[in-house]
Formats: C-alpha cells, structure tokens, sequence
C-alpha cells in the first residue's frame, strides 16, 4: 500500500504497541497530528510545554518498561524538549523522540522555526537520524524503537521534516526483528568472569552486594534478592536502584553515597569484596575516589555498558553484559559449585554492621509545633502501605523520600537522578499514571521545584489525571540553602522565597483540590483525606515545614564516603 510519511509514522507507532504519545502539535508536524487524529490505537496526551512531554514519556517507561514517546515540533519545541532528553539519556531510560523540521530544501537557510536538531541533541542521544528520504522513514522508526530498548537503554530522536511527512511511498508492514550490522550488544556475560566472582563472593569474609538503576532497567529484582539470599551478604541500592532489593528487608542497608545511610557507606567502605551491579559508581555514591580506595578491597562490576567499567574505580573481575542474563547465571553457578558448609561466616560482618547501624542515622527531631518534612513522608509510607507509585522532584523533598519511603518493588520510584532536573515531578507522576492506572500515585515536590512545570496541572484537569501532591514548602530553595550553611558561611544568596502563590488558590483555580497544612496533627489526615475521601481528584497539599531542617546524613562535596556528617552537631 501508499501511505504519506505521517501516516507511515502512526502505522510505525502502532507496529510498536504504543498505547500513549505525549506531545505538543507545530506547524511542522501538522501532517503527523493529522494522521494521528484519524486512528484510535494510541491516545495522544497534549501537554502545555514540551519539556512535560518528555518528562511524561520518560516516566510512563520508568514505570512501566515500555519505550515512551514524545512528539514536538520543530525550532523550540525542539529545543523545549531538550532537558527532558538529556534527562533521560543519564538515566538510560528507553523513548523515541519524534522532531518536526522545515523542509528538507530550507534546511540551513535559517528558515522559521529551523534548528539543527541533530547537532543539539547529538550529545544527549543514544542515537539521533534525521530522515531525508520518505522511503528510509519506516526503517528508521522501527531501528529507533530498537536502538531505545536494546544494550544500554536511551532516547532516540527522529527529526522528519516537513515535506518528508507529506511524502507518499509504498508502506510495507514490519515483519521479523530489527537487526543491525554495526550495532550488536552484548547480552550473555563471559563465563570465566562470572566464575572468578562467584569465587570470591563465596570466599568473602565481608561481602557487600551493590546494585544500581541496571537492575531495574533490565527486570533483574528477582535475581538480586535471589542473589541476597544464597550469599546472605548485605545489600544497598543507589538512588536509581531503590525497590529493585525490598526497603524493608534487614538485609537492606539504604541508600549508599551523599546522602546514604552510615552503614551503608561504612559497609561500602570496609568490606573486602564489593559485587557491583548495574552502578556507576558516580561521585555522588563513593565520593572521592582516592579515599575509597584506602581500603583494600576486590571489586567485580556487572555492566551492560563496558565505558562504564573502571570509569571511575579500578575493577578486579568486569563482566560486561545484560545484568539480568549474568545474575542468572552467576546464580546458577554458585548453586553448583559453591558449598555452603564450607564459606566463611558471616556473623562478625553483621555485628559489625548492627554497631553501624544502631548510631540510627535517620533519626530526627519530631515537634508538636513544626512539620518536620521527614514525617511528611513517613506518613505516605504508612497510609499507602509502601504500595504507591512516588515521583520526585529535585531537591531536599527528593532525598527525604528516597531515605524515608521503603520501596519494596522496582519501578515504584520515579526521580532525576543523573541530571537532577527540577521540574520533572509533575510530568513523571502524568506518566506514570497514563501507564498505571487505577494506582496511587504520589508526588513529593517542593515549591521551587514544582512551580517549574506547574502549567501541568491544565494537563492532569484534561485528562483527569489525580496523583496527590505532597509539596514540602519551607520557602528556601532547601538543598542549596543547606549548602550555603554549610560551606558558605550561612550567606542565603537567592535561595528564599518570598512571593509564593496562594498554591491551594492555584490548585483549585485548575479545578483541583487544594489543602494547606501548617500543623503536625493534621498530617496524617490530610493524607488519608487525598487517598480515601478524594481518591479520584487531583490533591495539592501544601505542608508548610520547618524552615530549618537539613538533610542527614551528608558526604560534603570532594570528601570520602567515610567523612559524614551526621547532624548539625557535626558543623
């Protein structure tokens, strides 16, 4: 059959199974939301900025581990949607961007609207094409969507122009897999490598299992936990790995790094064997390198991505694979050839661990007069039962939810963390609802962070879209005041905030609801109310919180993963 190159795009799309696009229509897709206004396979989501479309389409695949899909237009809807891209490129998230441009005959012309999408984008894709030719557009779509999902996840972008998408040629549906020459990665581990880890995971006298955001991408909880339970070494997950091991399980530690627990960083520290799986070991988890070597220790890394392995500490035993495929077979191994009789005991490792533990570095001052943020949070975990899906913006309220929120399943916990984009927490709890419905979903935000992509909120009324917003409002831009007090001599420059909305005001003049909570008693029901009495509205509650409360345990910046500060009684 003949179809024009937008229609082509739609029939590409609907190859694919997508069920929801997020996007914002120009005149240069105005052929592709033509097409797409005469099919009802996939719904399309109009967004009020395109950087939400990203995001949106970012967070539907978080939360669902499907390919997420965004449409823009071409010059600033390009350039709009930028920082949704790069935010999903540092946290290998799966999506196909789809760029309108001008005609293939004004390109480099400067014409309306015209930017040079591939060169833009060029460092923040996996991979970016700009189709000139009709007949390379199915090709292209379906290589996309593959190169997206494949290897080391990332966002694809596809740049049509214009006349490309009026275009006619011959269509021919999709049959068997993708398969590219120049692009082959690795799936299946190498077995000696894995031999050699197992090895010294069963010799281990102070095992320490490591995993991060690879093991929620590549579906391997099942496998860590199995991992966890045969080695019986304790285990902590970075930011991005939250839920893939239960939050809950004595055998978790929390959340290494900056803003890790003790234990876990100290477990980090002092153990002699690290199993590395799907980490990156970035700054923000081991702190200056040279003091996380002061330590002898042996280190196996399990990476999909081998520029990954020894980017940043020297390695012992890399494996270089889908963490999925190696875990599984790491496990099979050490089920045959691993006796268990005969592996050191791990009994002084845990007393040594529960010392580390018992300093509970999580604790904090609970008031009858202030809101602590930290039983915000608490409280959301208790009412929704550990069960709700939590998107996050950026800032202090985005370490507060990781550090008090025992996520128990992955793909439950939705925030920036590579790039550390505010303004993400919106659009994410939109997505995740689009791909979950009928699940709570939950928002911790604060009131710099959310007012970033606020217009959203015109989104959630369309759609009738009802996360419950839970907005820590401490009138600071609280991470960087926190630094400021701590490593600039209490100088607040440009972090208070004193012209805020009326955000309950907002919230309704949206159509939503609006709660203003200034008191610890009516926190939990306010909680219960959003969850329960208005389960099927969109709830902003605005807690106004201690203005003073920092986030514990810190790393500062240059400093090892052994030099925290505990409290303010450490400054």
């Amino acid at each position: 059959m003949e179809l024009n190159g937008a229609d082509i795009v739609v029939r590409c799309l609907i190859e694919e199974g997508v069920e929801h696009v997020f996007g914002y229509p120009g005149g240069a897709v105005l052929y592709i939301y033509d097409s797409i206004f005469k099919q009802d396979k996939f719904k399309h989501i109009l967004v009020r900025h395109e950087q939400a479309a990203v995001h949106a389409a970012d967070a539907y695949s978080r939360s669902s581990n499907k390919v997420g899909v965004a449409i823009v237009t071409s010059g600033p809807g390009l350039t709009n949607a930028v920082t949704g891209i790069a935010t999903a490129y540092m946290d290998s998230i799966p999506l196909v961007v789809i760029s309108g441009q001008v005609p293939t005959h004004a390109i480099g012309q400067d014409a309306f609207q015209e930017c040079d999408a591939v060169g833009i984008t060029r460092p923040c894709v996996k991979h970016n094409f700009l189709v000139r030719d009709v007949k390379d557009l199915a090709e292209t779509v379906r290589r996309a969507f593959y190169i997206a999902r494949t290897g080391r996840p990332g966002p694809v972008l596809i740049d049509i122009p214009k006349d490309v998408s009026m275009q006619v040629c011959k269509f021919t549906p999709a049959h068997g897999e993708v398969h590219m020459r120049s692009y082959a990665p690795v799936i299946k581990g190498h077995q000696g490598q894995i031999k050699k880890a197992v090895q010294m995971l069963a010799a281990a006298e102070r095992p320490m299992i490591y995993g991060g955001g690879g093991v929620v991408l590549s579906n391997a909880s099942a496998e860590l936990r199995e991992l966890v339970a045969l080695s019986g070494a304790p285990c902590t997950t970075t930011l991005m790995g939250l839920g893939s091991f239960p939050g809950s399980s004595p055998k978790f530690l929390g959340m290494p790094g900056m803003h890790g627990t003790y234990e876990a960083n100290m477990a980090m520290q002092n153990c002699d064997v690290l199993i590395g799986i799907g980490a990156r070991f970035d700054d923000r988890v081991i702190g200056n390198p040279k003091n996380f070597a002061t330590v002898s220790h042996k280190i196996v890394h399990i990476d999909i991505d081998p520029s990954s392995i020894s980017k940043r500490v020297r390695v012992d035993v890399p494996i270089v694979g889908n963490v999925r495929d190696v875990l599984q077979d790491f496990i099979s191994i050490y089920r045959d050839t691993v006796q268990l009789a005969t592996r050191p005991s791990l009994d002084g490792w845990w007393k040594q661990i529960e010392a580390w533990r018992s300093k509970h570095c999580l604790h904090y001052d609970h008031s009858s007069e202030l809101i602590k943020p930290q039983f915000v949070v608490e409280k959301l975990w208790e009412i929704t039962g550990g069960d709700a899906f939590v998107a996050a913006d950026v800032g202090q309220h985005q370490m507060w939810a990781a550090q008090y929120y025992k996520f128990e399943e992955p793909r439950r916990w939705l925030n920036s963390g590579g790039l550390g984009t505010m303004g993400v927490g919106l659009p994410y709890a939109m997505g995740a609802q689009m791909a979950n419905p009928g699940r709570p979903v939950a928002l911790v935000t604060g009131e710099g962070s959310i007012q970033m992509n606020i217009q959203e909120l015109s989104t959630c009324r369309q759609y009738r879209l009802t996360p419950k917003i839970l907005c820590l409002n401490n009138r600071y831009l609280g991470m960087v005041r926190q630094w400021q007090q701590i490593e600039y001599g209490s100088r607040y420059s440009e972090t208070y905030v004193d012209a805020l909305p009326d955000f309950v005001k907002l919230a309704e003049s949206y159509g939503h609801i609006g709660l203003r909570i200034d008191k610890p008693a009516d926190v939990e029901p306010a909680i219960r109310d959003a969850f329960g009495k208005y389960k099927d509205r969109l709830v902003f509650m605005d807690f106004i919180t201690d203005q003073t409360e920092n986030v514990w345990p810190m790393v500062k910046a240059g400093k090892g993963l052994t030099e925290m500060l505990l409290g303010s009684e450490d400054l």
